[in-house]
């Protein structure tokens, strides 16, 4: 992925590649707050809360003109063509490609010396297409909910006005920021005759403490991790800091696409991070993202940044991408879960396997402590006679454990403490079962109560067999058996009767 700048002014390498800073206390002198952990020179150009004076742009950053534009697709040439190449390649072996990407304008609060909260222009992304048509461009990568909801402006504006200032938002109807931006895309996509972005994507990171500092497995954070990612799609889920609202945020970018931009748009997460992948709890946590980012139909998902191979968070990964070494996988088509379980300590998902047929259902137990039993049934599929079981545990191994026997449409088994647990139910090889098709007539339809009404279900059909019982209700209250009966209806008015 190839990140192209879009703001007025672009960063700069000083002598030997050092870093260098916008408002740098060597030069500036001291100021109001700096990077002390990273880079203790870079300020953030205010002195007893008012900006520094003065400054030269150019000390940190050069113009990002039209110039520099074309030079970057002339430098981008090559590595085009060579990513068109794999392309081919890539889509021969059924993986993804990974596209450009641009960030929009979202750091006016913060780095005011490099225009950022311009507008930028879209003409870039026709001088990327012109260099590889096949090119994908994805954005606006904003970094989480400020800058979903408010412009740049905005956030300096808000962040300096207790938030009851946004100039922005008003002048343009309250409209959320990303969905004013996916309109001006719109338009600017008709005018082009294509499509500026290719997919629509951002960054978003719990703000609950998740993240960072580094770490932090106390028993409360680690129920806060269990609970936050909720987020992600929970409509009834209120955020537990300072955001204080319903993200929801896949079915929201859903939403946003489909209203202002093309319906079909491809929605991703490209940068997320719940941290503690030194941790089982990181790890049922990341588990739990797989699942939500398949179950909710996301096109695509980014982590930052790949744990080591050596943590439970990477074997969780692991766990729906080569759980045996053998690069077996989760299955790569949706079945709907529906579970009965507080999400909070218990989540689950399935999914049919293309290559064998098998279905795929991974069990998160995310409770601290204790044990949780757990029923599987299974609908509309024919099982084999036992399912593997593959686990991770705190003991940071992923153990293939003894086959679960398969009675009829499901099994039953125990999920551990913080354990994540993969069922690979084979496919029996006989046609799964089909739900009979009813056809009733009622002799007579209406007439004058008391009424004698005699049912007749023997028009019914089973795809895969034959009917072995038949149930009816009469729509007052009656219920009857068999495949013809009659029942007596004592008073007036319209009945609706079943059968089944």
């Amino acid at each position: 992925m190839v990140t192209i700048p879009m703001i007025e002014y672009v960063a700069k390498l000083g002598t030997n590649r050092s870093k260098l800073a916008s408002f740098d206390s060597r030069l500036y002198g001291a100021q109001d707050d700096c990077d002390w952990q990273w880079f203790p020179e870079a300020c953030n150009g205010m002195k007893g809360g008012q900006p520094v004076v003065g400054d030269n742009p150019l000390d940190a950053n050069v113009l990002n003109t039209t110039t520099l534009q074309a030079a970057v697709g002339l430098a981008l040439r090559p590595a085009l063509r060579h990513c068109r190449r794999r392309r081919a390649q890539v889509l021969r072996s059924r993986q993804r490609v990974q596209p450009l990407a641009f960030d929009s304008p979202r750091c006016l609060a913060d780095r005011r010396d490099d225009g950022a909260g311009t507008r930028f222009d879209g003409r870039v992304f026709g001088a990327i297409k012109n260099v590889d048509p096949g090119a994908l461009v994805v954005g606006p990568e904003e970094w989480g909910w400020s800058g979903y909801i408010f412009s740049g402006y905005d956030q300096q504006c808000g962040s300096r006005n207790g938030w009851g200032f946004l100039p922005d938002r008003a002048a343009h109807g309250g409209m959320d920021y990303l969905a004013w931006l996916l309109q001006e895309l719109r338009t600017r996509s008709a005018l082009d005759g294509r499509r500026v972005i290719d997919a629509f994507t951002v960054h978003y990171y719990p703000q609950g403490g998740e993240s960072w500092p580094d770490g932090d497995v106390s028993t409360g954070m680690q129920l806060r991790r269990n609970r936050s990612t909720r987020s992600l799609w929970d409509p009834a889920y209120t955020d537990e800091t300072w955001i204080n609202d319903r993200v929801q945020l896949i079915p929201r970018l859903r939403t946003w696409v489909g209203t202002y931009y093309y319906p079909d748009t491809p929605i991703g997460i490209t940068e997320y991070n719940w941290d503690a992948e030194n941790h089982i709890n990181g790890a049922t946590t990341q588990a739990d993202i797989y699942g939500i980012f398949g179950r909710e139909g996301l096109d695509m998902g980014a982590r930052w940044t790949t744990p080591a191979t050596t943590t439970p968070t990477y074997k969780a990964m692991k766990m729906y991408r080569n759980y045996d070494g053998n690069r077996s996988t989760f299955g790569d088509t949706r079945v709907r879960a529906v579970s009965t379980a507080n999400a909070d300590s218990l989540s689950v998902f399935t999914g049919e396997r293309s290559v064998d047929g098998a279905v795929t259902v991974m069990v998160i137990s995310k409770v601290l402590s204790g044990s949780t039993p757990v029923t599987v049934n299974l609908a509309n599929f024919s099982p084999g006679p036992a399912a593997q079981a593959w686990q991770l545990t705190a003991s940071n191994t992923i153990t293939r454990l003894a086959d679960v026997p398969v009675s009829g449409q499901g099994f039953a088994a125990t999920g551990p403490a913080q354990s994540v647990t993969l069922f690979v139910v084979p496919t029996s090889g006989a046609p799964a079962n089909q739900p009979p098709a009813a056809s009733a007539t009622a002799t007579p339809t209406s007439g004058t109560a008391p009424l004698a009404v005699a049912f007749d279900g023997r028009g019914s059909s089973d795809p895969d067999g034959s009917i072995v019982s038949y149930a009816w209700t009469f729509g007052d209250g009656g219920s009857g058996t068999g495949s013809t009966t009659n029942h007596a209806y004592a008073t007036a008015g319209p009945t609706r009767p079943v059968s089944q």
